[in-house]
């Protein structure tokens, strides 16, 4: 990866043993002028294809880290590797100590991502011409070291709560999509998605659940819901891409079968073009929501793009 692509920090890191290199200052400044930045930067396609070139890390970080957003579960599972942590149950200095644990003398803490909900004004102009000020609430992501594993804590012995099971009726409820019979008379055509919230999986498909993650990607990203449409303009490589991938991140997740025929299906349809920022946040944003929709009475602890 080139430097633009790798992730920046605050703390002057270099890669560890492992050679994750992810998670790391490359800007070429002084460690004090690392320290003293105000705006780390995380490159959300350098994470994600960090991650999917190691086949197992997805599922390892989702174990270790499930009620968290999947960005900040590969954050922090690339932090521990860069400083030789023993990865596993993560929270914030006052949760440990509500636990009864307390964080150990001179452990440092891991960088997440952290949504903060912030207030504007803006001049609108009225239907008579007039102009007013009008306030509005929008979503800013920053990035806090805040978050300890347990490994950098000490005291009461900690029971680890249990992953949920992932349920694809509760899941389809909570986007609000619908599995319809499958109609295509391809026989080569694995599922697919209609605009409405609709989506169908061939019976027959090599791999139904990756086909399942895969539809359920399309409807979310590329059918006209909320904020999360698109326009007809949209490359379908691109579309194709971002909706591998989810299946992917899903697929690797939950611990499934599927990710190594993403892996290809990705690359055909990539034709050795990297995928974009905003393709790595979409990606990002629409596995987070299927796999916390599967068990909606989990919350998110932490959102990540």
């Amino acid at each position: 990866m080139t430097e633009q692509n790798q992730i920046r920090q605050t703390e002057n890191q270099s890669a560890g043993p492992q050679g994750h290199t992810a998670v790391a200052s490359v800007s070429g400044r002084t460690e004090r002028e690392e320290r003293t930045d105000k705006k780390p930067m995380v490159s959300w396609a350098a994470l994600l294809d960090e991650a999917v070139s190691k086949p197992g890390f997805i599922h390892q970080a989702y174990s270790r880290f499930h009620n968290y957003s999947l960005g900040n579960q590969l954050l922090a599972l690339f932090q521990c590797a860069e400083r030789a942590i023993t990865p596993g149950p993560l929270a914030s200095f006052m949760k440990w100590k509500q636990l009864g644990r307390r964080v150990k003398k001179g452990a440092r803490a891991l960088t997440l991502c952290l949504p903060l909900a912030c207030k504007r004004t803006r001049t609108v102009k009225k239907d008579d011409g007039t102009e007013q000020e009008e306030e509005f609430i929008y979503t800013h992501f920053t990035y806090k070291p805040h978050w300890f594993v347990l490994s950098q804590t000490e005291g009461a012995e900690y029971q680890a709560p249990a992953i949920p099971e992932w349920n694809e009726q509760k899941a389809r409820a909570a986007l609000n999509i619908e599995r319809v019979p499958f109609e295509d008379l391809d026989g080569n055509t694995q599922g697919y998605a209609k605009r409405g919230g609709k989506i169908a999986v061939n019976p027959l498909a090599a791999l139904p659940f990756k086909t399942l993650m895969h539809e359920l990607a399309h409807s979310i990203l590329h059918c006209n819901e909320q904020d999360m449409a698109d326009t007809e303009q949209t490359p379908r490589s691109v579309a194709e891409v971002e909706a591998e991938a989810v299946a992917l991140l899903c697929c690797e997740s939950l611990g499934l079968p599927g990710a190594e025929y993403s892996r290809g299906y990705i690359q055909s349809w990539a034709k050795g073009e990297p995928i974009s920022e905003r393709s790595a946040q979409r990606i990002f944003h629409a596995a987070d929501r299927i796999l916390k929709a599967g068990y909606a009475d989990k919350p998110t602890t932490t959102e990540a793009p």
